[in-house]
């Protein structure tokens, strides 16, 4: 279970951008959280990917309460989740190819000989062809670039998923297929999924259950 108590955080102690969020993901299940753009929820999504680090709150994960964020959680619980951005140009190094993108994550876990099969799998699911995985990220378009930014996500094959306005800046056919590849791999994996978003009509359809912000929030 993915599980956040009492969340409060932000940038800035004095001004936090979210305020006793509670929120609670079960295994298999794919939970939208609406809210418009500004409220906070995409600081929530970096704290629940272990990501941000809450100025109050507590994260559980999988029965373990994280006490240690972004490089510095266990790596057993910073690889069990897998997250993609809204805007790949800002979640992706400039200097890599395509290829060296997906396969990073691997790298970093000391299993780089896994690399080529997996960027090879994962480029066919998400819709990548094998000249695109040459090429770096001001030589494709957003969707493409999206497209190697979920294939990253996935290369660990992790238990929970968030997606962070994954789609936003994508036209509807690309939105169709990343979505689709979504909800294939949670059918293969049994994975958890939170979408984030401000589209009721995408996320009804996407999500087993639909959350609102201030649902979720002290006011």
């Amino acid at each position: 279970m993915l599980e956040l108590t009492d969340i409060t955080a932000g940038y800035d102690r004095r001004h936090p951008v979210v305020r006793g969020a509670r929120l609670t993901l079960h295994p298999g299940e794919s939970l939208g959280l609406l809210g418009p753009s500004g409220c906070g929820k995409s600081t929530l999504a970096r704290v629940a990917a272990l990501l941000h680090r809450p100025d109050r709150g507590t994260v559980t994960l999988d029965g373990h309460t994280v006490t240690g964020f972004r490089h510095r959680a266990p790596r057993t619980l910073r690889t069990a989740v897998g997250v993609v951005f809204q805007q790949p140009r800002l979640s992706a190094d400039p200097r890599l190819r395509l290829y060296d993108l997906v396969a990073e994550p691997l790298r970093a876990t000391g299993r780089r000989r896994e690399a080529t099969a997996a960027v090879a799998a994962l480029a066919d699911r998400v819709g990548l062809g094998t000249d695109l995985l040459e090429r770096r990220p001001h030589e494709v378009s957003d969707g493409q670039l999206q497209r190697a930014c979920l294939a990253r996500a996935l290369v660990l094959r992790p238990r929970w998923l968030v997606c962070d306005e994954m789609t936003a800046m994508l036209d509807a056919s690309t939105t169709a297929a990343l979505v689709g590849v979504v909800e294939e791999y949670r059918a293969d994996t049994g994975a958890g999924l939170l979408a984030v978003g401000h589209d009721p009509v995408l996320l009804a359809r996407w999500c087993d259950r639909t959350t609102r912000w201030d649902e979720i929030v002290k006011h």
